[in-house]
């Protein structure tokens, strides 16, 4: 399989927006760069008429000059371990691929390997995600992970005790990676699986449930999420910027969820709602 990278230059400001665009449009990687960003996207899937379509719907602030180039799945490793960095979130959990030592004193400790798939822990979004479920009871609980990427939340679930875990996203591809990061950490309890939130119908409660995904698909999904949620349990969001945040506040009211916390970083935000009981 290969990938279309696309390099996009623009501001930090415009960046943000722009990855938000592109992720509407199935690109579901993304890299910064000093000047802009990088996406990535199956190559099937690429439309540069959709993409220039995006950067033409904000011309107003100026040209965003791009690149695009296919590249070989085998290749995304490669690249992946010249600049990756071990990350420590909290002071408490380590992230960090095979090759690292394993830090001294770290509480939680997390080995991945992200071929294509999003959440290495370094976007805001995961580190939010991961920042919230350490303060979240997860000992002996059921655990939903949806749009799992590579697998770290579900992951970080079962280390923090809960005893079963389901993990699911829409790409074939990252389904295998996360299952591979799962064997990586010898996960015991947690099942990957492919597919959107139809295939949970006829699924068990869960007392947690985790949506990193974006704004209009956490949309769409909530009611699932809520009926598929036990009395009291938390709904742990992210993947949305601080304006949309009042959307979901207001979507999560009609559904009965009541909204709890939330914390951000560089616009990104992370929140916690809990459903009635």
């Amino acid at each position: 399989m290969s990938f279309i990278e696309v390099t996009v230059t623009a501001s930090t400001e415009y960046s943000e927006i722009l990855i938000a665009e592109l992720g509407e449009l199935g690109f579901d990687t993304f890299q910064d760069t000093d000047e802009g960003f990088q996406a990535y996207i199956e190559e099937e899937r690429f439309s540069e008429e959709d993409l220039q379509e995006v950067l033409e719907r904000y011309r107003f602030a100026g040209e965003f000059p791009y690149y695009v180039q296919s590249i070989a799945k085998q290749n995304w490793n490669e690249e992946w371990e010249k600049n990756f960095e071990p990350l420590l979130i909290a002071g408490k959990v380590s992230v960090r691929a095979d090759f690292h030592s394993k830090p001294e004193g770290i509480a939680y400790d997390i080995v991945i390997t992200p071929k294509m798939s999003f959440g290495t822990g370094h976007h805001e979004t995961t580190t939010l995600m991961i920042e919230n479920q350490l303060g979240l009871d997860h000992v002996g609980k059921r655990v939903l992970d949806m749009g799992c990427g590579t697998g770290i939340l579900a992951i970080m679930a079962e280390q923090l005790g809960a005893t079963q875990v389901l993990a699911v996203d829409i790409e074939d591809w990252t389904v295998e990676n996360a299952r591979e990061n799962a064997e990586r950490n010898h996960c015991q309890t947690l099942e990957v699986r492919l597919g959107d939130a139809s295939v949970l119908a006829g699924e068990a409660p869960f007392d947690l449930i985790l949506a990193n995904i974006n704004r209009n698909v956490l949309l769409e999904d909530m009611p699932v999420y809520e009926q598929l949620l036990q009395p009291g349990g938390p709904l742990v969001l992210s993947g949305f910027y601080t304006e949309d945040l009042p959307v979901l506040q207001e979507r999560a009211q009609e559904l009965g969820l009541t909204f709890e916390s939330s914390r951000s970083k560089n616009n990104w935000v992370s929140a916690i709602f809990r459903k009635n009981a």
